[in-house]
């Protein structure tokens, strides 16, 4: 059995969380479009909202917020999946680009140190928002913890 919460009395907030988080990176992506868009696709990039961008991270940036936003208007445990997958994805992104920051030919997102932080808090904030946004229905979501433990509150 999963440890994960189900039907999590926060749900809500977390999944405003989620949106926000979805709706920073499309303006990020826009913004970084809009900065970008006569610069080169790849390579050094130029300063977006205090982080560096090239055309190429605002088009993935636009691209996994537009994801986001459709798994958390979706919902129905989409979101979840959608969130997990792509907050780790980040992280791993972040760890890269952490590891190929003082090189030209390799940082081909054109990151700087603040991207990679805001990366970082990205990727765990959908994590978390992930693991206390699923849903089931009553019947099959168990008892919570303190009825299980024989617990008033």
């Amino acid at each position: 059995m999963a440890h994960t919460p189900v039907n999590h009395p926060l749900r809500p907030l977390y999944r405003v969380v989620g949106f926000i988080t979805g709706a920073y990176l499309v303006a990020f992506g826009i913004i970084g479009f809009i900065t970008t868009s006569g610069e080169a696709f790849t390579g050094p990039g130029v300063r977006v909202i205090g982080q560096g961008s090239n055309l190429l991270w605002s088009f993935i940036s636009l691209a996994l917020g537009a994801l986001v936003l459709l798994g958390t208007a979706v919902g129905r445990n989409i979101d979840v999946l959608v969130d997990q997958y792509l907050g780790w994805g980040l992280l791993v992104l972040g760890s890269y680009e952490l590891a190929v920051l003082r090189t030209d030919e390799v940082n081909i997102f054109g990151f700087t140190m603040s991207t990679v932080i805001v990366t970082y808090l990205v990727g765990l904030l959908l994590i978390t928002v992930s693991l206390y946004s699923k849903t089931a229905p009553e019947s099959k979501a168990g008892a919570p913890r303190q009825v299980r433990e024989g617990r008033t509150a």
